[in-house]
């Protein structure tokens, strides 16, 4: 029985290279064929937030691609959205992206540790983090890294702790010396 309604491999196929053209991946494709009308979630990530001037965009150019498919319901819903807060830190472009961000850490040695994310370069991401009264910028191996997952924040750091984890100081870009 066909459920009207194209396989994730045929929507990641059909609108990869749309959301690449815009900046973005496509990290995920979820097909809801029991719900009413029928579901398709894409979830798509870039190194800029998705916003909802962007959202609206892909999603018109996803729509009008999908609608152009011969075998499509004739009502479906479908929704673009980014992986959100809930999805764990998994690789470096999860921890490049995530630049700035206040996150939690499980190491291999058992410890914890929660942070600012600073510059991930190659294997290895800066965290910037308290050291008794002052921050302090640690480099964590990406394979030390058990777990990692974003922290939602209610107050916004001190200037100083971003300052680190962003490069930019004052409105004006940090200059770093080559692999410094």
């Amino acid at each position: 029985m066909s459920t009207g309604l194209p396989s994730q491999t045929q929507v990641i196929e059909l609108l990869g290279g749309e959301f690449a053209r815009a900046g973005y991946e496509i990290e995920d494709v979820v097909i809801d064929a029991r719900s009413q009308p029928p579901r398709i979630t894409v979830i798509a990530d870039g190194d800029t937030a998705l916003d909802l001037d962007t959202i609206a965009t892909l999603s018109r150019s996803a729509s009008a691609l999908l609608d152009g498919l011969d075998n499509i319901a004739d009502r479906y819903v479908l929704e673009v959205s980014s992986p959100g807060v809930e999805r764990p830190l998994t690789s470096e472009k999860h921890f490049r992206r995530a630049r700035g961000r206040k996150v939690e850490l499980a190491l291999s040695d058992g410890s914890q540790l929660t942070g600012r994310v600073g510059q991930t370069c190659g294997d290895t991401v800066a965290l910037v983090v308290r050291e008794g009264r002052d921050w302090v910028v640690r480099a964590i191996p990406l394979v030390e890294i058990v777990k990692a997952v974003v922290q939602v924040e209610f107050s916004p750091p001190t200037q100083a702790e971003l300052e680190l984890a962003t490069g930019v100081v004052r409105g004006q870009a940090r200059r770093t010396e080559a692999g410094a």
